[in-house]
């Protein structure tokens, strides 16, 4: 368990829900906090940052995605600098009771229909982060009812990690040398 990306990923996912529902998957590139302050000090003092947490990570959302067929896809082409020391993502899905899933067409088009289509159908958002040194931390509606949380918060989930925290895992396995600036990233 890491307690710094348990809280990152809850942080994520209350910055991603306020712009509110039907948003695109959101990519952000995991940084040192105090390496940030070193390396792009007016980009932190855009962000307000602060160095008084020795470890501390920032965030770094990386704005509109470029055009791909699929989220794996995508996840597949990318490739850090050594300064990134992870990754999140947040993404929206329908889901439907694994009773009911067994029920859903093969064919995506198909499976798509009928998912929206369906009566117990629900609006979630998912969000996974990863660092490098394999840490792991993800953010769903799975685990609301362990916490006892109210409705719309979301718990840390310990059970189900998500499909996509493996091709997200894997853009940090990936390491390139660094670039004369840190803003390989996009500022947004």
């Amino acid at each position: 368990m890491n307690t710094r990306l348990d809280q990152l990923a809850l942080d994520l996912e209350r910055q991603v829900a306020g712009a509110g529902w039907d948003q695109p998957p959101a990519l952000f590139a995991l940084v040192e906090t105090a390496d940030l302050l070193r390396r792009e000090p007016q980009l932190a003092a855009e962000l307000g940052l602060i160095d008084d947490v020795p470890g501390s990570l920032t965030p770094v959302d990386q704005g509109e995605l470029p055009e791909h067929q699929s989220l794996d896809e995508l996840l597949g082409a990318i490739v850090w600098p050594v300064e990134v020391l992870g990754t999140a993502l947040a993404v929206e899905r329908l889901m439907v009771p694994p009773a009911v899933e067994q029920e859903m067409p093969q064919d995506e088009s198909e499976a798509l229909r009928w998912l929206a289509e369906h009566p117990e159908r629900q609006e979630v958002r998912i969000v996974v982060a990863v660092l490098r040194d394999g840490s792991r931390a993800s953010r769903s509606p799975t685990d609301v009812a362990h916490e006892g949380s109210p409705p719309g918060h979301l718990g840390p989930n310990r059970g189900y990690l998500p499909p996509i925290l493996g091709p997200t895992a894997a853009t940090c396995a990936r390491p390139r040398r660094a670039e004369p600036r840190l803003l390989a990233l996009n500022r947004g």
